[in-house]
């Protein structure tokens, strides 16, 4: 057998957790969407993980999904705030979820 080994992928091995999915639903011409970016981007940055953003305005489905909640915060598909985000809150949030309660 050739290659290298690792352990990731085995029952019982607990490595490095994968960093959640996060995810802030905006909309165009929306000034609470302008601060939840800099909130989500604060708060991923402290924690070093990476967010992505999606636009009700090319998704009809997030749009009927989330039509008067904008900006939205989701972790792992999950729903976790809305309209001003709450950054203890997201840390909180995102800290559990990669395993980490310092």
């Amino acid at each position: 057998m050739s290659g290298a080994s690792t352990r990731e992928g085995l029952p019982g091995y607990r490595g490095a957790m994968p960093s959640p999915d996060v995810v802030l639903i905006t909309k165009a011409d929306c000034h609470l969407c302008a601060a939840a970016r800099a909130a989500v981007g604060r708060v991923t940055q402290g924690l070093g993980i990476g967010w992505r953003e999606q636009s009700v305005d090319d998704d009809a489905d997030l749009r009927e999904r989330f039509a008067e909640e904008i900006p939205v915060v989701l972790v792992d598909g999950v729903q976790r705030d809305f309209w001003k985000i709450d950054e203890a809150r997201l840390e909180r949030t995102l800290r559990r979820a990669l395993g980490r309660q310092d």
